[in-house]
């Protein structure tokens, strides 16, 4: 990367250099990215999914079902 002054632009661009960090990892940073966007979806998706199958553990057991169902209606009787 070269971060010198420029007096000149009329210049060749190949004989200035590279003008950002990490010239010619684009196409492993985008593959790395996508792969880190589709595993963070997976465990996104998978540690919801435990938590509403939790939800619907908590709800089955005795009679919490019915007692949130109550509640919930008592509020439309109003």
């Amino acid at each position: 990367m070269t971060n010198t002054t420029f007096t000149d632009w009329n210049g060749n661009i190949q004989d200035i250099g590279p003008i950002y960090p990490f010239v010619g990892w684009e196409v492993l940073m985008v593959i790395l990215i996508v792969a880190f966007l589709v595993w963070w979806h997976f465990m996104q998706i998978r540690m919801e999914n435990d938590a509403d199958r939790e939800a619907a553990e908590e709800l089955r057991n005795g009679d919490n079902l019915t007692r949130a169902l109550e509640a919930e209606h008592t509020q439309e009787r109003m």
